[in-house]
């Protein structure tokens, strides 16, 4: 398999999506990487386990990506392994009314993982400068004071936003969150094939929507509106990894050895230590366990 560095793919600088590839080879068969994959992820759900135990850390895994990106199959096949009490998914729609009437960050705060779990954010507080971004139109209904009309909704506000989404993760993780954010980058013809798929597959059909339709015609306003949500808000304790994901095994791979080799620096998570007064009884507990048939 192809030597790769996962620093690579970590945004540090600012980026131009369309100058990113949507595709890597890693000159391995299909079986191979998925034989990768499911050692990775062995790894990871130990590793879980002794954060749970540990209690003094949680993770917090944002996906983004357009639709048909393979955020639902990524999280599927790269967690599987976990134990389900440590972890969480969460997936954002549409706000509710009772969403609506709190400030845009109030519904993900509240599902923010606690200490010792991982949570997963399928789309995430980004959709706040993403979908709202391309269709401004949204933002008047978050009722706010100092928004009346569209054309208060400038380059100004979303500045605004940027400065809050870093500030929310910014205290996130200096209170003990763990943060990775990935962006799954897929071509625009990738996703034309994964489409006419959900509509040739009997099975599949219920995923499509004519609305996907709709949304593919504003492609480019989407990268627009990524690029800007990446460059702005990549920072040390909250990067940004853009994801070629134009083969889903590949993107699985790629963010399951992210997560593995950047959480195994945390030397200090680990299993607590039996108590000397338990451990020299343990030979005691052993034989009384033994008895009891």
């Amino acid at each position: 398999m192809k030597d790769i560095k996962t620093s690579e793919f970590r945004v540090t600088e600012e980026i131009d999506l369309k100058s990113m590839s949507t595709d890597l080879d890693l000159e391995a068969p299909e079986y191979k990487i998925e034989d990768e994959l499911d050692g990775i992820r062995k790894k990871l759900a130990d590793w879980q386990d002794a954060l749970y135990a540990h209690g003094k850390y949680a993770v917090l895994l944002c996906f983004q990506g357009m639709d048909t990106s393979g955020k639902d199959s990524l999280i599927r096949e790269v967690f599987k392994g976990f134990n389900s009490r440590g972890v969480v998914v969460h997936s954002f729609k549409v706000p509710s009314k009772l969403e609506l009437s709190h400030n845009y960050l109030w519904r993900h705060y509240i599902a923010l993982p606690q200490r010792g779990k991982f949570g997963i954010f399928n789309r995430s507080h980004y959709e706040n400068v993403l979908v709202t971004r391309v269709h401004p139109e949204y933002i008047l209904n978050e009722n706010l004071p100092d928004i009346s009309e569209l054309n208060d909704v400038n380059e100004k506000f979303w500045e605004k936003r940027f400065d809050q989404i870093r500030e929310f993760e910014s205290t996130v993780a200096d209170n003990g969150t763990i943060i990775f954010k990935f962006f799954l980058h897929m071509s625009k013809e990738e996703q034309r094939q994964r489409l006419l798929r959900r509509l040739e597959k009997p099975n599949k059909n219920w995923k499509f929507s004519p609305g996907d339709l709709k949304e593919r015609e504003l492609w480019e306003n989407y990268m627009f509106s990524y690029q800007e949500a990446i460059n702005n808000t990549s920072k040390e304790k909250a990067p940004w990894y853009v994801i070629p994901a134009n083969h889903k095994p590949t993107a699985r791979y790629l963010v399951a050895r992210i997560l593995w080799e950047n959480l195994n620096d945390y030397k200090d998570v680990r299993e607590p230590e039996l108590s000397p007064e338990i451990r020299k009884n343990l030979e005691e507990y052993r034989q009384i366990l033994e008895k009891d048939k």
